[in-house]
């Protein structure tokens, strides 16, 4: 997956080439997220619902932490929030309060 980014459309000053490099990635299954904050950084907890039955307490196997600047949760959260809008318009609308 490297894959380069086309920013022809950018002045020179803020014109920079960007490679992503796969090499070290690793991929994770997550089906529960929470997140927290302070002025610094911004916390990402990834982790995985191993209880299926309905009434049993909850057990969260946390697996991945990811820590981003506040700067770079924001570009996140643009980039996130437009990809679900994507998604719902194709798939209809994810309803996340019945979860």
């Amino acid at each position: 997956m490297n894959r380069d980014v086309d920013n022809s459309g950018l002045d020179s000053a803020e014109r920079s080439r960007i490679t992503w490099e796969k090499d070290g990635m690793q991929t994770t299954f997550a089906n529960v997220v929470n997140i927290q904050g302070t002025r610094e950084q911004i916390e990402l907890f990834f982790g995985i619902n191993r209880s299926w039955e309905s009434g049993q307490d909850v057990v969260v196997d946390l697996i991945n932490r990811v820590i981003v600047t506040p700067h770079a949760a924001k570009r996140m959260h643009t980039i996130l929030s437009g990809v679900l809008r994507e998604y719902e318009a194709r798939h209809g609308v994810l309803d996340v309060d019945a979860s």
